[in-house]
């Protein structure tokens, strides 16, 4: 689950790490004028899940108050372009006013999960304002790492190490240290990948300041953080919303070619064999091991919700499950859905001849194929 930069400056209010004065955050215009803002100027934010923000016009400072509602009213459901997003860039549905702060110098201080050492690290640089790719691509010997220990946290030593490296100054060594210790604890406390601050900033005041957050935390910890399973899912497309109720992985794509598939790796395959042929996959969809008709009646019906889908391969792989079975449960769930385009089927595995049969003698236009790069081929050919 990735946090938007207002999420994120909440849990840092929780474990006393300083954050910028916040007026409010808002999705229409008219709230602006509820906000008790005391004191220009202010810099609006778009909350939006993808770095590069500032470049691409999202983060904008405003001097008084008509100049905060005219950058409100163009940044408000504008599509941010960045890098990280692509062509078709990122609606802005709402943004954060904070007080714009004077800065004297920018730090990068980031803690991520190490899977060479199986151990969080705390990786920082004294230069900070641009991405760790940059970083490391243009300065690399900038980049200072500090391994953390999981029970201890990030040590006193360890963070006054951390504060010469990155020439703080003197005056703020307790301060630096009290801060670097309690974004370690964020990261282990909620199950985090990655907990970043980009900048941490020295304001002209000599103060520290995270100005902005980055926090993505661990799915598959989310239950154990109930604060958070009332926020909204923004990385999810609204046909991604959908699978998940019915227990699908699914992962839409730019492609014609949607696919079903049981199994994670098997599905994966596809797309690339799909790729291979000269064809592109609409989304990544695993019905998993077990599926039934009610699941394969879904699946089909999410494939068929994107209007790019131009035809279908569906793999099945019959392990666990019986050919024969799966056929059967394609055949009901196609005559429970209306398909207009064209269905390619590979089956594989127990029960494989029976399964064929069934598909044959129903009645339907399924298109079968006798191996997974046999499927893909004819799938491309009937998309075109």
């Amino acid at each position: 689950m990735k946090l938007v930069e207002y999420e994120g400056k909440d849990i840092f209010i929780k474990y006393s790490i300083p954050v910028s004065k916040r007026y409010g955050v808002i999705k229409e215009l008219e709230e602006i004028s509820k906000l008790n803002i005391d004191g220009y100027p202010v810099v609006i934010k778009a909350q939006v899940l993808t770095g590069g923000r500032g470049k691409a016009g999202g983060v904008k400072i405003a001097k008084n108050y008509e100049e905060a509602k005219k950058i409100i009213s163009a940044m408000l459901g504008m599509t941010l372009v960045t890098h990280q997003t692509g062509p078709c860039g990122v609606k802005v549905e709402e943004v954060l006013i904070e007080k714009a702060t004077d800065i004297s110098r920018e730090i990068y201080i980031s803690v991520v999960m190490d899977r060479k050492i199986s151990s969080p690290t705390v990786i920082s640089s004294k230069e900070g304002g641009m991405s760790i790719e940059e970083l490391a691509r243009n300065k690399p010997e900038l980049i200072v790492k500090m391994p953390v220990d999981v029970e201890s946290g990030l040590m006193d030593w360890q963070a006054r190490e951390l504060a010469y490296k990155l020439e703080i100054e003197k005056e703020l060594f307790g301060e630096f240290i009290k801060f670097a210790k309690n974004l370690v604890r964020v990261f282990i406390d909620y199950d985090a990948s990655l907990v970043e601050v980009n900048p941490l900033i020295i304001t002209k005041e000599n103060k520290l300041i995270a100005l902005d957050s980055k926090v993505i935390i661990d799915d598959n910890s989310i239950f154990r953080h109930k604060e958070l399973l009332h926020l909204p899912d923004r990385e999810s497309s609204e046909l991604e919303r959908e699978a998940k109720k019915f227990e699908i992985n699914y992962i839409g794509l730019d492609g014609n070619i949607g696919c079903m598939v049981n199994g994670a790796g098997l599905a994966m395959a596809t797309l690339d064999t799909i790729k291979l042929a000269g064809g592109d996959a609409a989304n990544f969809l695993d019905v998993g091991g077990g599926a039934n008709v009610e699941q394969i009646t879904n699946a089909f019906k999410i494939i068929l919700k994107d209007k790019k889908v131009k035809a279908i391969l569906v793999n099945i792989f019959g392990g666990i499950m019986k050919c024969d079975n799966i056929a059967k449960g394609i055949v009901e769930a196609a005559k429970n859905v209306c398909i207009k385009v064209p269905v390619v089927v590979r089956l594989e595995g127990t029960n494989v001849k029976e399964g064929k049969k069934i598909l044959s003698e129903s009645g339907l236009k399924f298109v079968q194929a006798d191996s997974l790069w046999d499927g893909c081929q004819k799938a491309v050919s009937l998309s075109k």
